[in-house]
């Protein structure tokens, strides 16, 4: 009678089991890089063919105010993964570098944040990243693995724990920093030159200089070149590598092939974890430069590479959404699409165009304030849960993404700290008519350049702007001489009283508001500063992982495949070039 009782408890709870699954949709997220939001044809491009993401918009819900709590990746992400500002988990930056630099570094998404990967998991959900990381690695040691995505949730890792860079591709120009490294090449050859002069000078008994003042003075000049180009030098074998979960694939990639393994990777992921649940996160590498393209899309776009670089993106998608339908999993699988910020407007090669477009919102990626470096695409799909055909038109953010997939697997988020998203699902399903948000804060690093305000009862959508960047040259829409915006300093300009804008009658932020054109002017920007004040209140100090001593370069940190210095492998292989 006790077996019977116990084979009876056991049948009991494999059917909770199995049916708690069964409510669980799968989970398939897809972020783009770089892709600005007038690069999409749902929202409003009718030059760039994209049809499997507009399809998606057809077929679900589409945002139009969909907002990345930064304007650059790395900061970005961790606001996605987590649900939170960066700056409350230490992944915004008080320095001009605010993203991280090297895989080498001992900065990173901190082992105390919980992702929605790490929800998920506990959950029963098989968990996995394809694609761009660029959370960081290591912290003490070149393997401890800290920072890692199998440390943050994921189950299985294939991709980059970096993001494309010029470096990646041979032939291509440095981007790397460019500006520090130049400055480090003009003090090389100064102390090279003044080494010669002084040789030459000693030999010709010009100079009464003793020899060891020469060699110690070279040995100085041969370490400090050292010192930077060991690191800036060999970008391309440091940061430009693949990984499968904690071991390197290739070092340095072959940047050709990353789009072929990457489909692979996820359409051998869906069909492995095809009886479910799972979660698959398939984080792009396009569109950043260097817009590595297969030849099957090259020149195939009307806007040069960038967009032959788009429609090769959008045409994965399609792969990726039909190795969902030839699963049978198209009804169970709660589908989002977006790109981490804005479009890079000043990204170019002589005089071609290598950035994305924002349509009519001011400014692009790096730009903290300006909507076109945080308006981004916003998709959503679960036929049978979420309406088709369906365009929202409130303030959401891409920290929604965490609580709204924590509600459905049925996770439970961490109770010790603050959560800034909000769950979407009552928006989607038009059970409610407005988004949670009331105020949203946008920063450029740690600093808070515009705050928007969602006046729900009269329907205004006020947007201050405390700090803007100063355009490069003088009357254009970027920053065009240094390449980037950056967030502080002499490059940005402050305004008391704050520059305001209605963004439902004006998105396009041409006209600021004024107290001779706004009665309501003092009113709104005394109700902001009195939310800034209690946002502020909410900050608690955390360690600063984009610090210099963070982002900087540690060989003792280097992931290799080989031994340091000799890090190079492919255990890919070249079996298989052709995107499946």
């Amino acid at each position: 009678v006790q077996r019977s009782g116990n084979r009876s408890i056991l049948l009991v709870s494999c059917l909770r089991t199995y049916a708690s699954s069964a409510s669980k949709p799968n989970i398939l997220l897809m972020m783009a890089d770089d892709l600005g939001l007038g690069d999409v044809g749902c929202y409003g491009n009718d030059t760039l063919r994209t049809p499997n993401i507009d399809q998606l918009a057809k077929e679900g819900v589409k945002l139009t105010q969909h907002i990345s709590a930064a304007p650059l990746c790395t900061p970005s992400r961790a606001a996605f993964l987590t649900g939170r500002y960066p700056i409350r988990s230490g992944m915004g930056s008080s320095t001009k570098h605010h993203v991280l630099f090297w895989i080498g570094g001992s900065g990173g998404l901190p082992p105390n944040e919980t992702t929605f990967a790490r929800i998920l998991q506990q959950q029963g959900y098989t968990t996995a990243l394809i694609g761009k990381w660029h959370q960081g690695v290591n912290c003490e040691s070149h393997s401890d693995h800290c920072h890692h995505p199998l440390n943050h949730g994921f189950d299985y890792f294939y991709g980059m724990p970096f993001t494309l860079v010029n470096e990646c591709q041979v032939g291509e120009d440095p981007f790397l920093n460019i500006r520090v490294q130049a400055k480090y090449w003009l003090y090389s050859q100064i102390i090279a030159l003044t080494v010669l002069t002084l040789l030459i000078g000693k030999l010709t008994g010009l100079f009464l200089v003793k020899w060891k003042a020469i060699i110690c003075f070279a040995l100085c000049g041969f370490l400090f070149f050292i010192s930077w180009f060991s690191s800036y030098g060999f970008v391309r074998y440091w940061n430009c590598i693949l990984m499968r979960n904690n071991d390197i694939s290739e070092q340095p990639m072959k940047p050709e092939r990353a789009a072929s393994n990457i489909l692979k990777e996820a359409i051998s992921f869906i069909e492995r974890n095809k009886n479910g649940p799972f979660l698959l996160f398939v984080s792009f590498l396009h569109v950043h430069t260097p817009l590595v393209t297969t030849e099957k899309f090259l020149g195939k776009s009307r806007h040069g590479l960038y967009g032959d670089n788009v429609e090769e993106m959008d045409w994965m998608v399609g792969r990726i959404l039909d190795a969902i339908d030839k699963a049978g999993l198209k009804n169970n699988t709660f589908t989002y699409f977006t790109s981490d910020h804005g479009g890079h407007l000043e990204a170019h090669k002589q005089n071609a165009p290598l950035g994305g477009w924002n349509g009519i919102y001011k400014g692009g990626k790096a730009m903290g304030g300006w909507e076109g470096g945080i308006r981004v695409p916003g998709i959503f799909r679960w036929p049978g849960v979420l309406p088709a055909d369906t365009v929202i038109d409130e303030p959401t953010s891409l920290m929604d993404i965490y609580p709204t997939v924590a509600h459905l697997a049925a996770g439970i988020m961490p109770q010790d700290r603050v959560i800034d998203g909000r769950n979407l699902m009552p928006l989607l399903q038009g059970k409610v008519q407005h988004s949670e948000h009331e105020f949203m804060f946008h920063y450029c690093g740690l600093y808070l350049h515009a705050v928007r305000w969602h006046q729900k009862d009269s329907g205004a959508l006020w947007k201050a702007h405390y700090t803007t960047p100063i355009f490069q040259p003088e009357g254009a829409g970027g920053c065009y001489i240094s390449g980037f915006c950056n967030c502080f300093g002499e490059d940005v300009t402050h305004h008391d009283p704050p520059l305001l804008f209605d963004l439902s009658s004006d998105p396009a932020e041409i006209k600021p508001l004024s107290p001779a054109t706004e009665p309501l002017f003092d009113t709104v920007i005394s109700r902001i500063e009195r939310a800034v004040q209690e946002h502020h209140r909410t900050l608690t100090p955390v360690p600063q992982q984009l610090s210099e001593y963070n982002n900087m370069w540690k060989p003792w940190l280097q992931p290799c495949c080989g031994t340091f210095p000799f890090c190079w492998c492919d255990k890919e292989g070249d079996s298989d070039q052709k995107i499946i």
